[in-house]
């Protein structure tokens, strides 16, 4: 009889932790058997066999199975979904031709309702930037969390596909150019999974790097992972000390204050930092001591090294005042005032606030930087048996995804609820709601929407600096209960749009809505505009402290047109069907966001995007919050300005195509491999919600997206379409079918005997 075996993604426990078990404290791994000892380092192979991958989606948890079992894999066959995500063929047939936009969304929604998962959402990869899965690999060796051959040949094939083709590295976005950052993490990465050193692809990558001036000239946060390795000393990190977290909250640059995911990431590194821990020794890391730097390692002067960075990875250069802290802190402030007493004391409560993140999303963490931080913290401090060691084994593997290229780190633990709120909205602009076609469809993603609310603040909200929650969505799904303005709006909005749809039930009660809209009251900021995850707790001068090098703007919340936007349409959806609640707040909520979104509009007539790219994303969203107050092309000179600006960057094709490079410079720049369908669809989406009078530059654009679509109604993978800290590009994949979708819907209804041949 064949023995049944399921080769799970969680690392330690076939099944899902139920409840604690005893912690045992230990400040010490020595006693633990060396990593090579204790278990042999993965075979790698050419690749998997893509047929035996299946993504398992638990209530909007995602996870990866590598089925080796012949029954197993009979048992548990492969979905469209699957088969689409590894690049498999799907064997559609072809679809009628579309004659005209509306037929183009229904070829689209079959192919997209094809990619519904069980519980009701889309899915997708959320990849791009190149740190990510470092992050989650070195987490994971340093931890002694046994990485499977099946994650170690397709994270391998991954990085060996995402290698610069010409000069072997890797930068720090899959289409950035090569720097240290990317290729000193990358290349660290395959040899702990098993590629040697002499691997020609190793070999060309190590030239890059010290072509590049080796590991010392990597950024701060390179460094920091090198040195919890013992790849390098601690030395050669700028300090992060957890005294910053035992300041008082009224200090202006208190932790507190700043954005929440560079709090979040540098709460574990001051742990570290701080302990100055490091993972055992291996012939690995030895080794590594040789190839990733340009010196002789026993000869380096770290210390001298920590402010070495090569000028490819130093976007954001540190400031005089924050070499002036540095020196402060390493040379008076660690040698003379710090106390082991104060030390021990801010490392608890450092400790005390991860943990604390731990509770409020069940070691799911934030994003896929910190959490594998806080796994590395948590291993030090108690060992490879605590309870939270082990929950944060297995949730880690939410972060992870498998594609054609291979295995990759996302950037969060998925879009779940984000992307599942635009999907019903495109199917709403398109008229099709109540179409039987997709009724069971869109009540799948109603349900998913009403199982993700979240019901409650965090537990110690006050004390983990949390913002309200209760009543909102966030971006992926309610285990990591992150809520962020745009992403309560939208979902808000296509519930709305749903519930009032003759047919469909009421599953979100009123007193439930009414929770999101007082949670989104509380992002308006004092200029009116709304921020992202929390309304700013310090100005822009704290990015004098921008520690990371590599990114900008990321040091506090910003204001963001995108954003704003969100929030004004869903109380404005809001208003209309429930005039009597907050009614004047809400008013006056409008009314000043409108206001502010008019102030942030750039000469040029677009608006800066800081979460897509990147005028004409932002230009669709402040077109449309002009438009929710009545202002358009005919009596608004801001939404006429907008409109010039998309219209005198439509192509010859009839399409938009705008480079990430735009989002680093604050400048427009033309994509070199010419129009996308996601950013033609985003300036059509714009042009008409302002009502832009002539229909045939909007035609043109309409046609090209149509004549993008593939036989099966899909729309194929063009650049990479979302943006996070200016610097650092990030993968949308489902755009491509939910913003065409929209924009040809919302020319079918504006215009409905127009044929687009």
């Amino acid at each position: 009889m064949v023995r049944r075996k399921i080769n799970n993604a969680a690392a330690d426990d076939a099944e899902p932790l139920l409840k604690k078990g005893a912690t045992r404290k230990r400040f010490s791994n020595a006693g633990d058997l060396d990593h090579d000892a204790k278990r042999q380092r993965p075979e790698l192979k050419e690749r998997t066999d893509y047929s035996r991958w299946r993504m398992r989606d638990d209530h909007g948890r995602h996870t990866w199975h590598y089925l080796e079992d012949d029954e197993q894999a009979k048992e548990w066959p492969q979905t469209y979904a699957d088969k689409y995500y590894l690049g498999l063929p799907l064997d559609l047939p072809q679809l009628p031709k579309p004659k005209e936009p509306l037929d183009a969304v229904r070829n689209g929604l079959e192919f997209f309702m094809k990619l519904q998962l069980p519980s009701g959402h889309w899915g997708c990869e959320y990849g791009g930037p190149m740190f990510l899965l470092p992050c989650v690999v070195l987490a994971w060796y340093v931890t002694k969390t046994p990485i499977p051959w099946y994650y170690a040949t397709e994270i391998k094939n991954y990085l060996f596909a995402r290698a610069h083709p010409e000069d072997g590295g890797w930068g720090l976005h899959i289409e950035g150019e090569t720097s240290v950052f990317g290729t000193v993490l990358n290349y660290t990465v395959l040899r702990l999974v098993g590629v040697d050193a002499d691997h020609p692809k190793m070999v060309k990558a190590r030239a890059t790097l010290h072509q590049l001036g080796g590991a010392t000239h990597a950024p701060h946060w390179a460094k920091w992972w090198l040195a919890v390795l013992g790849v390098a000393n601690w030395d050669i990190v700028n300090p992060v000390p957890p005294e910053l977290w035992l300041l008082p909250d009224c200090v202006p640059f208190a932790p507190w204050r700043w954005w929440i995911h560079i709090r979040q990431v540098f709460l574990p590194m001051s742990y570290l930092w701080s302990r100055r821990w490091q993972a055992e020794e291996t012939d690995v890391l030895r080794s590594l001591r040789k190839e990733l730097f340009v010196e002789d390692w026993d000869k380096i002067n770290w210390a001298a090294h920590r402010n070495t960075i090569h000028p490819r990875d130093n976007y954001h250069p540190k400031t005089w005042l924050l070499n002036l802290i540095n020196w402060f802190l390493v040379n008076v402030w660690k040698p003379i005032f710090r106390t082991q007493a104060l030390a021990d004391k801010a490392e608890t409560w450092a400790m005390r606030l991860i943990e604390m993140e731990n509770e409020n999303t069940d070691h799911a963490d934030l994003a896929t930087v910190s959490g594998p931080m806080n796994l590395v913290c948590l291993y030090a401090r108690d060992g490879p048996d605590s309870y939270a060691v082990r929950r944060h084994r297995e949730r880690s593997h939410e972060f992870l995804w498998v594609k054609n290229e291979g295995l990759l780190a996302n950037g969060t633990n998925g879009v779940q609820c984000w992307d599942t709120a635009f999907a019903i909205q495109a199917v709403m602009d398109a008229g099709l709601t109540e179409d039987s076609r997709y009724r069971a469809m869109l009540l799948k993603a109603l349900e998913f929407l009403d199982e993700q609310q979240i019901r409650e603040n965090v537990k110690d909200q006050g004390k983990c600096y949390r913002q309200t929650r209760k009543g909102g969505w966030a971006f992926s799904n309610k285990d990591q209960g992150y809520v962020v303005s745009d992403c309560v709006s939208e979902a808000l909005k296509a519930v709305i749009i749903l519930q009032k749809t003759p047919g469909f039930p009421t599953l979100i009660d009123d007193q439930r809505i009414f929770d999101a809209i007082d949670t989104l009251l509380t992002y308006q900021n004092p200029s009116g505009s709304c921020s992202s995850y929390e309304p700013p707790r310090a100005g822009p001068w704290m990015e004098m402290l921008n520690a990371a090098e590599v990114f900008g703007r990321i040091m506090v919340e910003y204001e963001y047109p995108e954003c704003t936007t969100a929030v004004v349409t869903a109380l404005s959806l809001f208003h209309k069907h429930w005039p009597r609640y907050r009614g004047k707040e809400i008013e006056r909520f409008i009314v000043r966001a409108v206001a502010w979104i008019k102030t942030a509009q750039r000469p040029h007539g677009g608006w800066y995007g800081s979460w897509g790219i990147c005028f004409t994303y932002a230009t669709m969203f402040a077109l449309e919050s002009l438009s929710s107050t009545g202002e358009t092309y005919a009596n608004s000179f801001h939404a006429k300005r907008g409109c010039e600006f998309l219209l005198s960057k439509q192509r010859a094709d009839g399409g938009w195509s705008e480079h990430y490079k735009a989002c680093e410079t604050g400048e427009y720049v033309e994509h070199p491999t010419g129009s996308q369908v996601v950013m033609t669809a985003w300036a059509l989406i714009g042009l008409m919600k302002a009502n832009y009078p002539d229909k045939e530059p909007i035609k043109r654009g309409i046609r090209l997206l149509m004549k993008r679509q593939q036989p099966n109604g899909e729309w194929l993978q063009e650049a990479i379409e979302g943006v996070f800290n200016k610097s650092c590009m990030i993968s949308y994949p489902n755009y491509k079918f939910i913003f065409p979708m929209k924009a040809l819907g919302m020319f079918a209804r504006r215009y409905p005997d127009e044929r687009v041949a």
